[in-house]
């Protein structure tokens, strides 16, 4: 099965968040695309197949689960197709039949993704002492992705977090992840953010695109903007920009291939 490793949402090897690409000739079976995505390790795996013209097929596969939309394999799915044929636009369909319309766009690549809405919660005091955060700003949730999100006041202190993993995932239940974000305190960018997914995924996600989804509409009602510049500073660290029309959010970025070759079924 001819598969990649693509580093997402930069322009340098070795930073940004990896993915794994694969093109399976046949059809694979749930468990056998969770023990793949398992063997690899990365956050994501995605699976792609070719259905007709410029369209695709993608999965995407945690080393624990299956999810419906990720933003950076979706990135590195659409970078390797770039980089492979002559099509100047994509169209991925997920699990869900969500149609997924990616395009060349200058020397980035720009992913449409739907928009969901977040709504108030409560955020256990054990989730806080785990993130070791003292005070927030706000909190919501999405639920279509399962994620709470919890804004704090300082970049620097976001950036500086250090996790008790073991003691976050016990301290809820029933969702995918946390996300913590800040307002920025550079002028390159509006806000930044981390993403703690012990529940369903690794335990930080080096660079997720999936997350604007919400987090784009969050932080461009608060910033009274519709484009914006993120950053997630993990150690990896990863930048995209983000622009939000009505129920579509665009996100654009970059990706370098970094391994290419043969994974053997």
């Amino acid at each position: 099965m001819k598969t990649y490793f693509v580093d997402s949402f930069t322009n340098e090897k070795f930073k940004g968040n990896p993915a794994a690409v694969c093109f399976p000739d046949n059809n694979l079976d749930i468990d056998t695309m969770q023990k793949i995505a398992a063997e690899i390790g990365f956050s994501e795996t995605a699976f792609v197949k070719h259905i007709t013209d410029n369209r695709y097929s993608i999965r995407f596969f945690t080393p624990k689960i299956e999810i419906p939309l990720c933003g950076h394999a979706t990135l590195a799915s659409s970078k390797i197709i770039f980089d492979t044929t002559t099509f100047d636009n994509i169209t991925f369909i997920n699990c869900d039949n969500i149609e997924l319309f990616i395009e060349k766009a200058a020397n980035k690549i720009k992913m449409q993704f739907p928009v969901y809405d977040t709504e108030e919660t409560e955020v256990p005091q054990k989730m806080l002492d785990a993130l070791g955060i003292s005070e927030i700003v706000n909190k919501r949730y999405s639920p279509k992705n399962k994620i709470i999100l919890i804004e704090i006041k300082s970049a620097l202190e976001l950036a500086n977090l250090k996790p008790d993993f073991t003691a976050l995932i016990n301290s809820h239940t029933g969702i995918n992840g946390v996300l913590v974000t800040a307002i920025s305190d550079s002028e390159n960018f509006d806000f930044h953010y981390r993403y703690f997914w012990p529940w369903a995924g690794t335990n930080e996600d080096p660079v997720t695109g999936g997350i604007q989804t919400f987090l784009t509409k969050y932080w461009a009602a608060k910033l009274n903007k519709t484009k914006l510049n993120a950053y997630q500073s993990s150690s990896r660290t990863g930048i995209m920009s983000t622009e939000i029309i009505q129920d579509k959010v665009f996100i654009y970025g970059e990706a370098v291939t970094v391994l290419e070759g043969q994974f053997i079924l």
